[in-house]
């Protein structure tokens, strides 16, 4: 067997991301370098969660390997929605909103896909708006319906939940997306000699689909390859955050929020998520394994994980501005972080927001502050934390008669009081 079919098989082996293959047949199929592989993008919203990032990792991948990798972005079927995985209708959106997703998703991708590659790995973006807009109803129902079985398109899990529940159902519009994902698949083959699908497991059928409309239609072999869903230990679903969606894009999910959510991975989910996520090779990975398992507490493969994956997709300036700003949290020393940072981090935070003129003169007493936060619950409480010297005022240790003043407002919006190592609390300036 080739490097080509070697390496890319074996190397979602090892990390984890070989789910499912539609071939025995494929390790020699991959013999030859500069086989083509597509990937789809659903353009939903303007940027791409983490949740979407395998897909396109696996495309990476694919083009390390020596072959060539399409980004399919999905402005036609953007317009149907994809059923798979949903228990309801999807909201339908415009055509013109649709081509803005388009637009600014595009440029994630570059972030993990080498564009400037020529050759047998030479990547390429299409939209299948550019054919699918063009379509004829009679058409696609005479060259495409006629080879979908109702009966099989109601046994998929995407169709056969959603007929189950009564109440949600689902319309023709949606009950014919998978259609239109194979033709997906049959036109990249008839022009661009494309032959492999990539996909998470919740795409199989989709995939097959149209692996069955190419050797149909075009008498054509072609193959699929999915990835496992992403999931964490617990049980919980893999890519929100307290603030909710974690985004690929800066004005979406800012680079401090994004480093401190790989951060933040448990050790459970740790082994997994470097080998999924960053492109670290075998033995770094397996040395940060060991690491998490020896010494847990030095949490140095989490900050590895965060650290490769903030600087692919914000770059190395961001990456090291959010580890000054992890660390400035963790000593507690934030008075020198600049604006952008403090703000990012107020949001993050429980918030208390004075009123207008409350911190004109003397100031505010944090003895009758504590009780309106989160660090205490009476002021009994807040007398003890300050006796104690537990309360620590933009990092620098309050006195048991301290007060907040204007000067203690961090670039003039907000203060950051922390109680104990790990008890944060933003006050934020009324007016």
């Amino acid at each position: 067997m080739s490097g080509a079919a070697h390496g890319f098989l074996d190397e979602l082996a090892w990390r984890g991301l070989l789910h499912q293959a539609t071939s025995d047949t494929l390790g020699a199929y991959l013999a030859t370098p500069g086989r083509i592989a597509y990937a789809g993008f659903d353009p939903t919203a303007d940027s791409l969660t983490v949740g979407n990032y395998v897909p396109m990792k696996l495309l990476a991948h694919w083009q390390r390997a020596g072959h060539r990798p399409v980004v399919l972005m999905g402005g036609g079927t953007g317009l149907i929605g994809d059923p798979s995985g949903k228990s309801a209708e999807r909201q339908l959106l415009t055509p013109d909103a649709v081509a803005h997703n388009v637009s600014r998703q595009r440029e994630i991708f570059a972030r993990v896909i080498d564009f400037a590659a020529t050759g047998d790995r030479a990547a390429t973006v299409v939209d299948n708006a550019d054919w699918l807009r063009g379509l004829g109803y009679i058409e696609v129902l005479r060259e495409v319906g006629k080879h979908f079985s109702v009966n099989q398109m109601i046994m998929r899990d995407s169709v056969r939940t959603r007929l189950e529940g009564r109440e949600q159902g689902i319309s023709y519009t949606e009950f014919s997306y998978m259609i239109l994902q194979a033709y997906d698949f049959l036109h990249l083959f008839r022009s661009a000699g494309c032959t492999v699908q990539l996909g998470g497991a919740d795409q199989w059928g989709n995939i097959v689909s149209g692996i069955d409309l190419v050797r149909r239609v075009a008498q054509g072999e072609a193959y699929g390859i999915t990835n496992p869903l992403v999931t964490k230990a617990d049980g919980g679903k893999f890519g929100k955050s307290e603030k909710g969606a974690v985004w690929l894009s800066a004005d979406r999910t800012s680079p401090f929020r994004f480093h401190q959510f790989w951060l933040n991975t448990a050790d459970a989910d740790i082994g997994r998520f470097l080998r999924w996520f960053t492109f670290l090779p075998r033995e770094r990975v397996e040395e940060l394994e060991r690491s998490a398992s020896e010494r847990p507490q030095d949490r140095e493969a989490q900050r590895a994980l965060a650290d490769e994956m903030t600087e692919l997709f914000h770059g190395p300036t961001e990456r090291a501005n959010a580890e000054a700003a992890g660390r400035a949290l963790f000593s507690g020393e934030v008075g020198a972080l600049d604006a952008r940072t403090v703000e990012e981090i107020a949001e993050d935070l429980p918030v208390t927001v004075l009123e207008p003129g409350e911190l004109g003169g003397e100031g505010l007493a944090l003895l009758d502050l504590l009780p309106r936060t989160s660090l205490a619950a009476s002021k009994r409480e807040a007398r003890d934390f300050l006796a104690a010297g537990a309360v620590l005022v933009n990092g620098a240790k309050a006195g048991a008669d301290a007060r907040l003043t204007p000067r203690d407002l961090l670039h003039g919006r907000v203060a950051l009081l922390r109680r104990g190592k790990k008890n944060w609390h933003a006050v934020r300036a009324g007016g």
